[in-house]
Formats: structure tokens, sequence, C-alpha cells
């Protein structure tokens, strides 16, 4: 419903925002009837999608912004509020919001700028100044928080996505994690079995198998032949290790438990083969810049193991501080070679079945080098067989819940949004890139019924869309004949006819460039979607392109005839965006099945990829 009311809303404040600018009511109505005849936003409108949310509330923030620079008084700062409000919510919908907040800055950068030249005093003018600073950051910010302090609030329990947030934001939710890890020991000792997770970044955990590394790769290079370490995606026996000081020959926790401190040396020996970490000075596989991990095995070769770790507690307190499950984050440095045990991002092939490398890099202050203790439990045992059943089938006692302040997990949210965009899959049979938008290259499909040809996809109304980007041209030749016509002193508008033609430029035209060349320097999958944000703007300098010819021709006696001609040639060209709606609506509502004839008949573009099931 929420997708549906914004969407609905967003002509009333199209009208609006027109209203504010236009020389006439009608373009403010044509501005309206151009996003209501808009087939990609009665697509987004009918689905839980963000970008009718986001394109409302930006809009609203515009217009407040607009009305604030025109009013004076208690009446601007109400105005300007309301603004930051709503670009606020604006930018929590979606990042790509922000450029909207970016658009409702520079307007009231300009306004400031004006009054620079007035008259007013320099403390009257630092005051105006302050105040409009402390309402467009603080407003802002504090509705962005306070999105997610009421999404903390409501949502206090685990989730099956939880696994991309870390050990100790997971151990702090109820059941899940927390159910696991709530009765484990709190100190890494000699005899400890631990899971290590890789903290940042992609969701995995040390693991190994039995498996070894091949004699050679495909490019012919050799390696260790040495038991695999790689990092899983999923919970699995295989990633259970076990702490063990090198001098020790037992692997029992001792009473009390030997703690492990920052500094100690350690072994890690897999806690199912029972084979230690280790790593030689032989190439990785997928990146032979870094050591090679395994676990070591003894061929009787000249090839000694090199099995010992330096743990290096990373967020420590003090120099003897311990290594506590969840909350420590550690490095591993190999003590023969001084790299430390990082994760690579690389992914193995099928000999590796498919999981992601482990290597042993120079750099050790990668954030990929950081790892922490989930689960941990006190090995009992000193028999191997008796130990592989307490890693397999060990369970923990809840006593009680790990905590992390509000401020904890905001800050650990936004690193992971973050963090967690170039990990977005790359490749997708409707993604395209930003040339393609103007034109309407692509399109992508939401919804195919399994039963039958009824389909829906987002697709524009080619006729607006098309107009729309010749708007832009037209919009920058007449940017610049009037640039140079006024260099040459040559007066062809009034003087607020030019001062409004600037001011469709500064929101309109800039609006559209600073929603959609950004998408040129993304290193992501994009989609359509992306482009809706500019693609309003867009249909606001066509509205206002429209109005700026009929006034021109309205001006001057000799072209004065023609106006009621060009009256006639908008309202063709409007009966044909309705009709052009009307037409693919059916793409929209997915409520028609749909023959192979009729889907090649709203192939109006080559490229566009409608899907059809053939009748056997």
């Amino acid at each position: 419903m929420v997708p549906a009311v914004a969407g609905s809303l967003l002509v009333a404040v199209t009208y609006q925002v027109m209203l504010e600018i236009s020389f006439y009511q009608w373009t403010a109505i044509l501005a309206g009837l151009l996003v209501l005849f808009e087939n990609c936003f009665l697509a987004q409108s009918r689905f839980m999608l963000l970008e009718s949310i986001q394109i409302l509330f930006g809009l609203c923030g515009i217009l407040c912004t607009i009305k604030s620079t025109y009013k004076t008084g208690v009446s601007s700062v109400i105005w300007l509020c309301v603004a930051a409000v709503s670009l606020g919510c604006c930018f929590s919908v979606k990042y790509s919001g922000l450029y909207t907040y970016y658009l409702a800055l520079f307007l009231v950068g300009r306004q400031i700028w004006r009054q620079v030249g007035s008259t007013e005093s320099t403390l009257r003018l630092a005051l105006a100044v302050l105040w409009r600073l402390i309402v467009l950051i603080i407003l802002p910010v504090l509705v962005y928080v306070g999105v997610f302090y009421a999404h903390l609030a409501m949502l206090p329990k685990a989730g099956p996505h939880d696994s991309v947030m870390t050990s100790a934001f997971q151990a702090s939710l109820q059941g899940g994690l927390a159910s696991i890890t709530r009765g484990q020991p709190l100190h890494v000792a000699h005899g400890s079995q631990i899971t290590l997770r890789h903290t940042h970044g992609r969701t995995c955990w040390l693991h190994s198998h039995a498996h070894v590394y091949p004699v050679r790769y495909t490019d012919q290079r050799g390696s260790s032949h040495q038991q695999q370490v790689t990092c899983y995606s999923f919970k699995d026996v295989n990633n259970w290790w076990i702490v063990k000081r090198p001098e020790q020959p037992s692997l029992a926790v001792a009473r009390p438990p030997d703690a492990i401190r920052h500094g100690d040396i350690v072994q890690l020996l897999h806690g199912i083969t029972s084979r230690a970490l280790n790593s030689h000075d032989v190439a990785a596989p997928a990146s032979p810049q870094s050591q090679e991990v395994s676990c070591y095995i003894d061929y009787n070769v000249s090839m000694p193991a090199q099995n010992l770790w330096r743990v290096d507690i990373v967020n420590r307190d003090s120099e003897d501080a311990t290594w506590d499950s969840i909350r420590s984050m550690v490095r591993l440095i190999h003590v023969d070679s001084g790299s430390a045990l990082r994760f690579s991002g690389r992914q193995l092939p099928a000999w590796g079945f498919h999981q992601h490398e482990v290597v042993a890099d120079k750099v050790i202050t990668h954030q990929d080098s950081i790892w922490n203790v989930e689960e941990h439990r006190y090995t009992k045992a000193e028999d191997r067989r008796e130990r592989e059943r307490e890693l397999v089938s060990a369970e923990m006692i809840p006593t009680a819940v790990t905590q992390l302040t509000f401020w904890e997990k905001f800050a650990e949210l936004q690193y992971k949004m973050i963090a967690h965009a170039p990990d977005a899959p790359h490749g997708h049979m409707f993604a395209s890139e930003p040339p393609e938008w103007p034109l309407l290259v692509r399109s992508i499909a939401y919804w195919l019924s399994p039963n039958s040809n009824a389909q829906i996809h987002l697709i524009g109304n080619l006729i607006t869309w098309y107009a729309a980007t010749l708007s832009v041209l037209l919009y920058s030749v007449l940017l610049a004949v009037y640039a140079i016509r006024r260099r040459r002193a040559c007066a062809d508008l009034p003087i607020r006819a030019i001062q409004q033609f600037y001011d469709a430029g500064y929101i309109f035209f800039l609006g559209y460039w600073l929603h959609y060349l950004p998408y040129y320097f993304m290193d992501r999958t994009l989609f359509l979607h992306h482009y809706l944000p500019a693609y309003i703007f867009k249909i606001l300098l066509l509205s206002y392109v429209i109005d700026h010819i009929y006034f021109i021709l309205h001006i001057h006696e000799k072209t004065k005839p023609l106006t009621n001609v060009f009256i006639v040639c908008v309202a063709v060209w409007l009966a044909y965006v309705v009709l052009t709606f009307k037409k693919f609506s059916v793409l929209n509502y997915g409520n028609v099945n749909l023959t192979e004839s009729d889907l090649m008949n709203l192939r109006w573009k080559d490229t566009w990829d409608f899907i059809l099931h053939k009748k056997g």
C-alpha cells in the first residue's frame, strides 16, 4: 500500500513543483498528467519497491526548499524544516536520495549567495547562514538515525540474513546465534575449540577438509599438495579448530584454563583432521602474490611444518589482553613469514569446491585479515574420536545475551551497507548501462505468470521518454544561445522570464544530471529503475520547455498566431502519450494473457526483453 500511495501522491507533488516555476497553470497540469500516464511509475508503485517512495520524499523536499527560498521570516524557517525532514526521509529510503539532498543544499546555497550581495549586516548574514545549516544538517541526520533506532527497537529477534553482521551483533539478537553462544566460555584458552569467522566483508568461516591442493594448477604452477584451507560461507563441522600451545601435548583444557593473550604463539589444529594450520613459501592458488595456507601433511620431504601463529588482538585494551570469543578481533600472524592470515575474496575452482581462498599476506593491515571467534567450547576429551563426537554433537546452554549499544549497532550497520555494496552480483539478464537509459534500450521483467503469457515489466512510456530526452538537448541549446546573446548585450526575454529560465535550469536541468551522471562512475550492476529519480526531473524539464516555447511564441507579435498551432500540436502529442500508456498498461497490471502476436506488437524496440511461453 505504501508504494501505491506514494505513487499516487507523486502526481500532486509534481503539479505543485511545476506551479512554482512555470508561467501558466496548464503547464503544471501537463507535468502532473505526464507523471500520471507514465508506465514506469505505475509499475514501481504497484510493488514493494522503493523508487516511488524515494521520489515522493525527494520532490516534497525540493518543493519545500523552493518555497523556503521564496519566503522570509518564520514562514521560511517552517518550510525549510519540512524540507529537511522530507530530504532525511528521502535518503533514508535509498542512499541515491543523497543526490536530491545535494540539490536542495545547492538551492539554499544559491539563496544565501544572493543575500551576500544585499545590504544586510554581516551578523545578520551569518545568522541566516547558521540557522539554515543547522536545519539542513541536524534534522535530516535525526531522521536518518531515528529510522534505525525504530528499526532496531522493533526488530530484536534473529532472522535468516543475520549472518552478514558480525558475531557480536548476531549474538545480541534474540534466538539464532545468541542461543548458540550465550553459555560459551569467554576467554580462549589452550584446548579451546573455536570457529573463526571473517569479521568484515563477506561472511565465511575458516574451513578445511581432507582434500588437498592439486599438484599443479591450470597455469602449470606447482602447489605444496597439502590439505586445503578455505573460507566457507556456511556452518559446517569442518569449520572447527582447536587452539594449542606448541609446547603442550595435551589438548584438554586445564583448571583453571590457560588463557591465550595478545602476542602469544599458538597452533591451530583442524578439529576433524587434527592437522595444524600451516603456510609455506608457496604461491597461493588464486592470488600468487600471497602465500598458500594449508593444513600440514608430513610427506617426509624437505618441507618441514611452519605452523606457528602469533595472536594479534586488534581491539585490545592493554598489551596483556586476553583473546575473548565474539568481542576480540584478531589477526593471526604467521611466525616464519610475518604474513597475516587473510580472506582474499577470490573463489577457488571446482577442485576447491568453489569455496573462497585463504592466503598469508605480507600486507598485515588489510581489513580482510581480521577474524573473530564465534562459537567456542573447551575441549574435555584427549581421545581424537571422542573430540570429534564433541564437535559434532555438543550444544550450548543459554545463560545471558551479549549486549551492544544502539550506537555500536548503528555504526556496524552503516559499515556493512557500504562494505557489501561491491559484493552485489555482477551480470544480470535485465541489467543495463547508463548510456542506454535515455533511449529506453532495456526493460526489466518483474513477473511472469507460470500458466500464461501474462507478465509485468518495468518499461517507460516511449512517447514521453523520447520527448523528455529531446527536451534536455533543447534546453542545453537554449541555455547556450541565451548565454551568448546576453554576453552580446541582447535582451531577448523580459527579466522575469530569463530569471525563470535559469531557475528551471538550477532545479530541473541540474537535478536531472545530478541524479544521472553518478551512475557512470559506479562499479556495480545497474538497472533501469536507477534512472527513475533522474527521469522525474526530466519530465519536469520537458514541461517547462513546452511552457517556455509557448511563452516565446506568445510575447512576439510575429509568432503570436502560431500559439494556437502549438497548443494543437501539444494536445495531439499528449493524446499519443495517453494512448501509448493504455497500450502498454497490460505490461504493468499483468492481468491479460498475451498472445505471441500481442507481445510482438508491444515490442517497439528489438532490445526489449519480453518473455514468451511457447505452447506445445
